[in-house]
């Protein structure tokens, strides 16, 4: 009698710790903006600090309501928890790329070439975690970009707590010259160098930042879009910060950025080859010239025609920070 009721302690027990667990792991998934674990963790904190997620989750029985990635959970295992869900009062690093590859999740984000936001100008080496979470520290994942969630806050000038304009501005929080943030300095390499003068040039020189342009000059026209000449054009519209062969992080597909393009257009994709400070290729993928002028109907060597450049240099006119010309 005494060893069957054992038994039944045993499955009740059983029963109850993965009802809790289903429960507590709600609670963490459907809570708005909120996968991070806190020091609430296990309801009354009593997980908090605890390395091993095995001691309370059963792979098998969590991320019922997230298909996209329970089997890849289920395989990767354990390690890939801190992630999404951070450290939960411990100092075991947070691994990203365990699942974030162009195995597992081959477009969250696209991932095919080398050159990327490593936080370093001078080699092309793969995504760590750490550069993950340095842009990343605690996003939702829930498959739609906030820039006031999926992002990680940085103080604005003077210290100030202030949220994102736009996603542009979270760049500009550390490409800028009197207020770069702690452990992520930057020096000019030349004169506007624009990782350290895009600040500046963006709220007042660049024709794809604060600075309007007025749709009236030789060249004028833009592809049908959601671009328009008032538009704030975001960093990432134009530079691929998980991937890209071509130099400066410009995009090399039209689906790792130009986000307001038609989905039919973006989505191709259009691919984009960047030779010898030619960027035609990705110049056409929103401007297409009202006037057909100079090479305006000529193929750019990606199926678009509409700049008046085809062949050549184009930073003679066209770079960041240029105050004459047209600049950008």
């Amino acid at each position: 009698m005494f060893r069957k009721s054992h038994y039944i302690f045993i499955i009740l027990f059983a029963a109850f710790m993965l009802s809790s667990q289903v429960l507590h792991a709600r609670e963490v998934s459907l809570a708005e903006n909120q996968i991070l674990l806190t020091k609430t963790h296990g309801g009354d904190g009593s997980a908090w600090g605890n390395s091993d997620c095995l001691n309370c989750h059963v792979r098998r029985n969590i991320h019922a309501n997230a298909p996209v990635i329970k089997d890849i959970v289920l395989n990767v295992g354990y390690a890939s928890c801190t992630g999404c869900h951070g450290q939960n009062g411990t100092t075991i690093e947070r691994q990203c790329v365990i699942c974030h590859n162009e195995q597992l999740l081959p477009k969250n984000p696209i991932m095919q070439d080398i050159k990327n936001h490593n936080f370093s100008i001078n080699a092309d080496d793969a995504l760590t975690d750490a550069a993950c979470v340095s842009c990343h520290d605690r996003s939702d994942m829930d498959g739609e970009f906030e820039v006031q969630v999926d992002l990680t806050h940085y103080q604005a000038q003077n210290s100030l707590d202030l949220p994102y304009r736009n996603q542009a501005d979270f760049c500009l929080r550390c490409h800028n010259q009197n207020h770069q943030q702690p452990g992520f300095e930057m020096t000019a390499r030349f004169a506007n160098d624009p990782l350290v003068s895009m600040a500046r040039n963006y709220k007042f020189i660049d024709m794809h930042g604060n600075r309007k342009g007025t749709g009236q000059r030789t060249y004028a026209g833009l592809r049908t879009s959601d671009y328009q000449y008032g538009t704030v054009v975001d960093c990432t519209d134009c530079h691929a910060m998980h991937g890209t062969h071509n130099e400066k992080l410009l995009i090399d597909r039209t689906d790792t950025g130009a986000f307001l393009l038609p989905a039919a257009l973006r989505e191709l994709p259009v691919y984009i080859d960047i030779q010898h400070d030619n960027y035609a290729q990705h110049c056409v993928v929103c401007h297409e010239s009202i006037t057909d002028v100079e090479a305006t109907g000529e193929d750019t060597g990606n199926g678009l025609s509409g700049v008046h450049r085809v062949a050549g240099s184009c930073i003679e006119c066209h770079r960041h920070g240029m105050a004459v010309q047209t600049g950008l």
